[in-house]
């Protein structure tokens, strides 16, 4: 099998950059294989899953032939989502470019109104730079993280990829995602060619696939597009669309290879452009803006473009433990993560995002009123089509990335109760209506419905930020948010003059403050702990003074930070620069994990708010910073987590890291002015 990885080993996370079209993602390797991506959508089955089982799960990938030796190296086109995987060898220099085309009504090149949607194609275009050299595309596709069937068939252009298996599809933008929602149907998807000389099927593979051989000479390009054999067009109406949207009118007229090339020419400019005009909107003109508009570009990528969902990443089962079983799908919509990927995203010029997050969001709490076995009023996540039902499952018959199993899809934590979302949910929708649009009475009215419900129960026991799955507790940092959330609550009713119970919701203000105060801080340890009654440190208390819940020069919070930043054998979360999450507590999974990389620039940005007044921690949050950055990868992408030889775990690329860098870059920045 053609592969970029030995029989034994699994590329390193670190390796695989990315591309998407905000319907999903492909990962690419710096040897130019595609070996994961789920389609049409993020939480859609994966069509290539390699990465997960280098034998059953498929991949995509374009090398040099016969050249024993070549250097990789990637880079992105300036200012968008198109990658280079650029080969160079003796024989001459090559390039595979891979992109999923994004068009908008602007675009001229067609006739398409995609409003800013993707098309469903992946496409990958190969070039010779220098020389001549001969390249091997080998492709077998994995239906359904490989449970289905496949048989290959010709076409006037390349192959077609037919699967019958259960077909999985929503049931409109805001309806429960995938339930009662299967059937057996044909799936279809089509590998296509603008060289007309390069025959696919010749070279059929007993395990699937297809493999084409093609030499290029200097100057010379071609391109391999995948797409589906049904229309990719989502709608806010009904999900997919029929035959008669006009993007499968426009492909139906491609009838040869010609035809096909030029509209793919097309397609890379319009893609270019739109990329290019969304990062003009950029407002950070700071020390760190290559870093920064990277992350922003990561960002908009995990945006399912037709809801406003924002997902966490969209990868499901890396690792943060090789060989362990801390294994989660994360192709889904925290209100955390994307609370915060807004904040990240505002602070920088990019509002429209918001305001489809907001539009999403006010659905989904408006159709959580109705549901009667609730535990509270929203959910910590939901589908990226807005709906509930994120059942956890085992893929058994994947042995996981590096033999780390098992594999899951969905979500069990779904149904946790994390009463930290409500802060997250109403400094999101502040920091809206401060730099984006004036929320609605209608919004503001469910809203007031949430808050006062969290009035009656925020002394609850909840499984907090992290997740645990070891029991509720009183967790600080759910209490900070609730504080928070009356705080952006009251803050918001007066700015608007909006009609709300302020006594109510100032008094519980203050009692949530004075309780915290008074059992979440440990005499002895000198720090705000994890919990109630714990002396173990949570570095989630980092966001502390972030939120306005305590200034960043207290005397308290000074000492909790003294404590963080011992290192793990003292009792503290710093190691080499890199943080813990929390020390010594179960948290009912096996084995252990790596420095979590949001709680590094958690850390960078508290020192930040402190340096303000105190020079030394400036400057140690400069140093952090400069020190952090070098754990991105080649093309500034950053995992979950980072292990102990510096390797990326968790799935990747992670929201929470690339919004907290930006967060951290952005007030960095301006501190040092």
């Amino acid at each position: 099998m053609y592969c970029n990885c030995n029989d034994d080993d699994y590329p390193p996370l670190e390796s695989h950059a990315i591309v998407g079209n905000m319907l999903t993602t492909a990962m690419v390797t710096t040897a130019g294989d595609i070996n994961f991506m789920c389609y049409p959508y993020f939480d859609s089955g994966a069509m290539f899953c390699s990465l997960l089982d280098k034998n059953k799960g498929g991949h995509f990938s374009i090398q040099p032939t016969n050249i024993d030796r070549f250097k990789s190296k990637q880079f992105y086109w300036p200012d968008t989502n198109i990658l280079v995987t650029r080969f160079l060898s003796d024989e001459g220099v090559g390039q595979v470019v891979d992109y999923m085309p994004v068009v908008t009504k602007n675009d001229h090149c067609s006739s398409l109104d995609m409003d800013a949607h993707g098309y469903g194609w992946l496409v990958r275009r190969l070039q010779v730079i220098r020389g001549t050299m001969s390249f091997t595309a080998y492709c077998r596709p994995s239906f359904n993280f490989g449970r289905d069937a496949h048989t290959i068939e010709s076409t006037e252009m390349g192959v077609k990829f037919v699967s019958k298996g259960k077909l999985k599809h929503h049931s409109g933008v805001h309806g429960d995602a995938y339930k009662d929602n299967e059937e057996l149907a044909d799936q279809s998807i089509f590998v296509e060619c603008t060289c007309p000389k390069v025959n696919m099927l010749k070279h059929e593979t007993s395990e699937g696939g297809v493999i084409s051989t093609i030499q290029l000479e200097e100057g010379d390009h071609m391109a391999f597009i995948l797409r589906s054999g049904k229309p990719i067009c989502y709608t806010n109406k009904e999900g997919p669309s029929d035959s008669s949207h006009p993007i499968h009118q426009e492909i139906s007229n491609l009838h040869n290879c010609d035809e096909l090339r030029k509209f793919e020419d097309k397609l890379f400019n319009s893609t270019i452009k739109f990329w290019q005009k969304w990062m003009s909107k950029c407002t950070y003109q700071g020390r760190w803006r290559e870093m920064v508009g990277r992350s922003a570009l990561v960002l908009k990528l995990l945006t399912f473009a037709p809801t406003g969902a924002i997902v966490a990443a969209p990868t499901c089962s890396l690792p943060e433990e090789l060989g362990g079983e801390r294994n989660w799908d994360y192709r889904f919509t925290w209100i955390r993560d994307a609370a915060f990927t807004l904040y990240a995203l505002m602070r920088i010029g990019f509002t429209e995002e918001a305001g489809a997050f907001m539009s999403w969001i006010q659905k989904c709490i408006n159709e959580s009123e109705h549901k009667e076995d609730k535990k509270m009023p929203i959910q910590i996540m939901y589908t990226i089509h807005g709906g509930c039902h994120l059942v956890e499952e085992h893929l058994d018959h994947l042995e996981g990335y590096k033999k780390s199993s098992p594999v899951r899809v969905g979500n069990g934590a779904a149904d946790q109760v994390q009463l930290d979302i409500f802060g997250e949910l109403m400094d999101s929708v502040y920091l809206y209506n401060k730099y984006g649009t004036q929320v609605s009475y209608e919004f503001w009215s469910h809203l007031v419905k949430i808050l006062n419900w969290l009035a009656d129960n925020w002394k609850m026991k909840d499984e907090g930020i992290w997740e645990v799955r070891s029991g509720q507790q009183q967790f600080v940092y759910s209490k900070i948010m609730c504080w928070v959330a009356f705080d952006r609550g009251l803050r918001l009713a007066d700015r608007r003059s909006l009609p709300a119970p302020r006594a109510l919701w100032m008094r519980v203000r203050d009692e949530i403050y004075e309780d915290i105060q008074s059992k979440g801080y440990n005499e002895q340890v000198k720090a705000y702990t994890i919990h109630y009654g714990s002396d173990k440190l949570d570095a989630g208390i980092l966001i502390a003074p972030l939120v306005f819940f305590i200034s960043p020069n207290d005397n308290r919070f000074v000492s909790t930070l003294e404590a963080i930043m011992r290192k793990p054998k003292d009792g503290g979360l710093l190691c080499n620069s890199l943080v813990y999450r929390y020390s010594g507590g179960d948290d009912g999974l096996e084995g252990e994990e790596g420095t979590f990389n949001i709680c590094t620039f958690w850390l960078i940005e508290a020192l930040t708010r402190a340096g303000a007044k105190d020079p030394s921690k400036l400057a140690q949050a400069r140093l952090m910073f400069e020190e952090m950055l070098t754990y991105s990868n080649h093309v500034g992408l950053y995992s979950e987590e980072i292990g102990s030889a510096g390797q990326s775990l968790g799935n990747y690329p992670q929201a929470f890291t690339h919004l907290s860098l930006i967060s951290a870059a952005f007030n960095l920045d301006r501190t040092m002015g």
